[in-house]
Formats: C-alpha cells, structure tokens, sequence
C-alpha cells in the first residue's frame, strides 16, 4: 500500500511539473557530454533566481490575505453584463501579469473567473473566459521585466536599460491589447448579471507589510536595491508574518530555472551545437526563437537561445509572443488546461480545439507584425 502511494505520488508529481522533470532530465545528460567543472559556477544567475524568489514568496503572502481576490470582486461588480466582466476579468489578468508574472496571475484570477461565470449561470463562456485570461497573462507580462520568467532573465543577462526593454515591447503588448479586446467585444454578448457581495476585508497591518515587501521585490528587479538584501529581508519578514507563503513559492519553476541553466551551459559548450544554434539565429532570431517556444516553452527557449545571440531585441519579442500557439509553448498556458479540466471533466477536447484555434490566430498576427516592423 505504501509503495502505491508513493508511486502515485510521483506520478502526480511528474504531471504537475513535467517541465521541470524534463529540464531535470536535460541538465543530466548534457553532464555526461560535459563533465561537471569549475565553468558550472559561471552557468547560474544568482539575481534572477534571487528576484523571481522574492517576487513569487510576496505574492503568495499576498495572495493568502486575498488582497487580489478582493481586488478583482471590487471591479468585476462595477460592471453589470457578461461582455463588461469578461473583459475586466482579463484585464485584470492582463494587470496582475505585468505585476505579480503570468502564472501567478493566472493562479490567481483564474479561480475568480470560474466563480463569477458559475454564479451568475454563464458557463457558457467558460472556455473562451480562461483562454482568454491566459492569453493576456502570457502577453500582458510582456510590457515589464518581471511579468515574465524569461523577460527576468534576459533583462538581467543582456543588462536591457528600463527605457528600452518597454519601447521594445511597447508596441506588441498595444497590438495584444487590441486584439484581446476586440475578440472579448466580439465573441461575448452584453447580457445582464450580478455577482454576489461577501462582505470580505483585508488587514490592514498585513496589507501595508506585504505591499512593502512587494515595492522592495520590484526595486530590486529594477535594480535600485542590491538583490542580497531581499534575499535576506523578505524571507526574514515572511518567516515570522506567513511561513506558508514561504512553502506556497513555486520552487519546481525555480529549479526548472537552475536545470535549464545547467543544460544551456553545457549545450554553448558543445562546438557543433554552437555552430548549429548560432548559424539558425543569424539568419533570423525572431522567427526562430518564435518556433523554438513551440517545442520546448518560453523560458528554457530564452534560457537555450541567449547563449547563441546577442540579438536580445528579436530574442526578448520573439520568446514572449512565442508564449502564445501550442498548450507547452508557456507554463502557464498548463496551468490555465490544468484549471479549466478540473472544473469541467471530459471537455479537454473541446476546450483544445478552441484553445488553439485563439492562440494560433493570436501567435499569426503578433508574429507577421513582428517581422515587418
């Protein structure tokens, strides 16, 4: 009986963090090609793992007082139709990416989007409701260095000025906006709804301590403070004011982080691999970087693909409006199927068919525009 269990275990825990299971797998091979050496030290960066920690251990403290819950509840009653909730339900998601990155935004909205479409008895936009949300949590963290993974990373690998990361992106996140909105305006109708009022309340003293620790996260990511100090502070702060965010941070995506580093390392060490990758990239970062997501996800795309370029404009576009397209082309979009299936049991189906036909559009047009700028 305790041998089942644990297999289960493991079963359940290799299909919840398949990514990182593979990165794992990667990082281990490539050692054999590339014995472990003192180069290995020189694979990790320390500030990027150190900022997507912080900013991960702040929102689940958020997040345990409900601070989004409630915030989203405020705006979404402003709103009495179907198509005007829909719309603040993603861009709320499209707001909370940018801020607290996609997947957490997505933990986060997600569960507030199923509960105002099944109270209200609109079910029926469910699919398209979370699609959409997922599509604007992998799009709308394009704008900031750490709405995204790999934006963290290449922000901080290549040293991008602030001013220029968001005049880069500036204008694919305008046609994101634009293209969310018209197929929110387009696909969901103006009928009447109410969401309930459960009265709920944040603590004040928690809500000022969080919002602090979060203005310090993203000081750092911006580089106002140096990151030893949040690594120090906010765990500090969280151990004695909410441990359980502290156990809540996502550590598989971090360690998906420090095995891709491992595996990239050892994949620019490998002549013929370097020739490949850096001859492929030469003749076109954006659409390769584009396809590459398709195949193996944004982040290690981003992580692989920064060994072999110096291009970080096209590399930095590229991995983010890769996001969107195949379920494994961002962790994130995993999440939104895994979310989606849990509250609607044999609709997997459905749901990927509409699924890929949004994304597929989306990934077609931000890719076209991107290439012709």
């Amino acid at each position: 009986m305790t041998a089942f269990l644990t297999v289960t275990k493991i079963k359940s825990f290799i299909k919840k963090n398949t990514v990182a299971v593979v990165a794992f797998f990667a990082a281990v091979i490539t050692s054999i090609i590339v014995p472990v050496d003192k180069e290995y030290l020189g694979y990790f960066d320390f500030k990027t793992l150190t900022c997507l920690f912080c900013v991960l251990a702040v929102v689940c403290a958020l997040k345990n007082i409900r601070f989004f819950y409630i915030l989203a509840k405020k705006i979404v009653r402003l709103f009495k139709n179907a198509r005007m909730s829909v719309l603040a339900l993603v861009y709320i998601t499209f707001i909370g990416s940018m801020l607290i990155a996609n997947d957490m935004a997505l933990l986060t909205f997600l569960p507030l989007g199923y509960f105002v479409l099944t109270t209200t008895g609109k079910e029926k936009y469910m699919a398209f409701t979370f699609i959409m949300q997922n599509i604007a949590a992998n799009l709308g963290g394009m704008l900031t260095p750490f709405g995204n993974p790999q934006n963290l990373y290449l922000y901080t690998k290549f040293e991008i000025p602030n001013l220029e990361f968001m005049g880069i992106m500036a204008p694919h996140f305008a046609l994101s906006v634009l293209l969310i909105t018209l197929c929110c305006v387009f696909f969901v109708k103006a009928e009447p709804l109410a969401v309930e009022d459960d009265k709920l309340s944040l603590p004040l003293g928690r809500t000022a301590l969080y919002l602090a620790l979060f203005a310090l996260a993203i000081a750092i990511v911006f580089r106002g403070i140096p990151y030893q100090i949040g690594l120090v502070v906010i765990p500090a702060v969280l151990i004695f004011a909410d441990r359980r965010a502290l156990k809540a941070v996502d550590y598989p995506l971090l360690f998906t982080f420090v095995f891709f580093f491992v595996f990239s390392g050892n994949m620019a060490r490998i002549d013929a691999v370097r020739d490949f990758f850096s001859a492929l990239l030469e003749k076109s970062t954006l659409v390769f970087s584009v396809v590459s997501c398709q195949f193996i996800s944004n982040v290690p795309s981003a992580i692989l693909l920064s060994q072999f370029t110096g291009n970080y404009p096209e590399l930095l576009v590229g991995v983010n409006i890769g996001g969107v397209g195949t379920l494994i082309a961002s962790l994130a979009s995993l999440i939104t199927f895994r979310e989606y299936t849990r509250h609607n049991t044999g609709r997997a189906g459905y749901y990927l068919a509409v699924f890929s036909a949004f994304n597929f559009g989306f990934l077609l047009i931000l890719t076209a525009f991107a290439y012709f700028m």
